[in-house]
């Protein structure tokens, strides 16, 4: 069954998904980035072509969300998989079921750091990027070359506030990561993340384990690691223009770049979510 890896974009997935894979994968928990193999993004193209050639087509892909997974479960094993995807229910269509759903970690991050990151990812303004987490939306993956890439289908994300509360909804396996301590607490939140899948999972680590870990998917050696040209996840904003993936993490503060309409907009309209989240008072 699947362990659902789901965030809003920008909000420390990746992060999350490079913590995991060393924890899962390796012996000494010492990361790099061919490790992120071993937990692969749903919906990709792959899942579906057994099901239908109309790959293009989201109302002919959402048909196969459930088939798609019971397919990918029937080795009855414990697998991860990333996800941007809204957790939602289109018709009579569900992104998933408790039948093929195992547990789910969702990462948030404080939305007001999240306008410059996607302004950063997506090539937008920071009004533009403000509108973007506020609407609803559908995001098809990034470019390359001037083309879609193949395996990439077109993702339902929702708003922010939706994105949140459908993943958090009747759903009794979740375990909640915000980005911040991530930052603050590392070997706290890995913790918790283990404590977390020993539920489902048999795992082996120590305390040089872990703190391997940490060390090797801290920010900086993630920012370092890409700056090596091992990262292969990025954004292009043109042909020969690769956009930064690890751009300013801990370094983004809001405080710093958001004007005083964007920011209050956002505690405004977001202000339910951010207190639950202790994002505001």
């Amino acid at each position: 069954m699947i362990i659902w890896l789901a965030s809003y974009p920008k909000s420390g997935n990746t992060w999350v998904r490079s913590i995991i894979a060393s924890l899962i994968y390796t012996n000494d928990g010492i990361f790099n980035f061919d490790l992120l193999e071993n937990i692969r993004q749903f919906p990709t193209a792959k899942h579906f072509r057994r099901f239908t050639n109309d790959i293009g087509n989201l109302n002919e892909i959402m048909k196969y969300w459930i088939k798609a997974q019971d397919f990918i479960n029937l080795d009855n094993k414990v697998k991860f998989f990333k996800t941007h995807h809204l957790n939602c229910k289109i018709g009579k269509s569900s992104f998933t079921n408790k039948e093929n759903t195992l547990a789910t970690i969702y990462i948030v991050r404080d939305p007001r750091n999240l306008v410059s990151s996607i302004s950063n990812h997506y090539s937008k303004s920071l009004e533009e990027s403000k509108n973007f987490l506020l609407s609803p939306r559908y995001i098809g993956g990034y470019k390359k070359f001037g083309e879609k890439k193949k395996e990439n289908l077109t993702s339902i994300l929702g708003s922010w506030q939706e994105h949140y509360k459908f993943w958090k909804k009747n759903n009794d396996s979740y375990l909640l990561i915000r980005y911040e301590d991530l930052i603050t607490k590392p070997l706290d939140e890995l913790i918790r993340i283990i404590t977390f899948l020993k539920k489902f999972m048999s795992i082996e680590t120590n305390t040089e384990k872990n703190n391997n870990i940490i060390k090797t998917t801290n920010f900086k050696n993630l920012q370092l690691l890409e700056g090596k040209g091992r990262f292969k996840e990025n954004a292009y904003e043109s042909t020969d223009n690769k956009i930064k993936f690890f751009n300013l993490g801990p370094e983004n503060n809001w405080e710093n770049s958001l004007d005083f309409k964007i920011k209050n907009e956002i505690e405004q309209k977001l202000s339910n979510e951010m207190k639950e989240l202790g994002y505001l008072k």
